[in-house]
């Protein structure tokens, strides 16, 4: 059963973090220098809010780890397009590597991830932080991300169940309205250069609109010398895994993802700048 209510054995707190509303979520017990995590919700950048990360896989990550997650309720696309999002989430980003010592996380592991549209503005910000010179994320996780506003080879004619082409287009539509030029920081697949950038896990379904998007930018990854990697699940179902937790494909798939999770905490630092 999905919830969007705070969950009891997870410590929640509610803060203004500039004009953006925020959930930080912490551990009962709360260890010192774990992980802190940036993590963007989904929505087609238009639909949404900060309470999804209390059905998605940020959660895991304060069970099974101790991190402390950091949930943003940036503009949606309905208030105010691009780049209103991401200008949001980079002002919650500079915050945590602020205020690390406060938070109990470590300054040099400080992450990002989200789901969908939440996945594209993590790429997105990764893009941003490295061309301002303002926070160094140590790994980046976009879940089936919403990454590339041209149509691609499984984005176009798509009839997949919960997003597809139609919807595709309006996220769009609505998120780039009055953007005159497609920056990588609205649209990170057109991002000439991908170097810098943090490593990266993901998974997708092979049936979903983000299928092609998610293995390219992963491709691309590689091809630079980052470590990235991504699974791939055979459905046409969106976000899969936090609709139908049940599925076997689901299951499989937050088990993948507690793993690379594992692998990044323990191998994966980046100095603030």
């Amino acid at each position: 059963m999905l919830s969007l209510r705070a969950p009891k054995d997870i410590h929640v707190q509610s803060i203004r973090i500039g004009n953006v509303p925020t959930l930080i979520l912490r551990p009962q017990n709360l260890k010192q220098n774990v992980p802190g995590v940036l993590w963007i919700h989904g929505g087609g950048y238009l639909l949404g809010m900060k309470e999804m990360v209390y059905m998605d896989r940020a959660l895991d990550l304060v069970r099974e780890y101790g991190a402390v997650v950091v949930s943003p309720g940036y503009r949606l696309s309905i208030q105010a397009p691009y780049p209103a999002a991401l200008e949001d989430c980079h002002e919650v980003l500079q915050w945590m590597k602020n205020h690390y010592e406060e938070l109990g996380i470590r300054s040099d592991q400080i992450m990002i991830g989200g789901e969908s549209a939440g996945g594209g503005l993590c790429a997105a910000l990764a893009i941003l932080a490295r061309d301002r010179g303002t926070v160094n994320p140590a790994f980046m996780m976009p879940l089936y991300p919403m990454i590339d506003y041209r149509d691609t080879e499984s984005s176009k004619d798509n009839h997949g169940k919960v997003w597809n082409t139609r919807r595709n287009h309006l996220g769009w539509n609505l998120y780039l309205r009055g953007t005159k030029e497609i920056l990588s920081y609205a649209s990170p697949a057109v991002v000439d250069d991908v170097s810098g950038l943090p490593p990266c896990y993901t998974f997708v379904g092979d049936g979903e609109p983000f299928y092609a998007e998610t293995l390219t930018f992963v491709e691309r990854l590689k091809q630079a010398g980052i470590e990235a990697a991504v699974d791939v699940y055979s459905t046409d179902t969106h976000a899969f895994d936090m609709l139908h937790p049940g599925w076997e494909i689901s299951i499989q798939a937050r088990a993948r993802f507690l793993e690379q999770f594992e692998y990044a905490m323990n191998h994966y630092t980046a100095p603030q700048m």
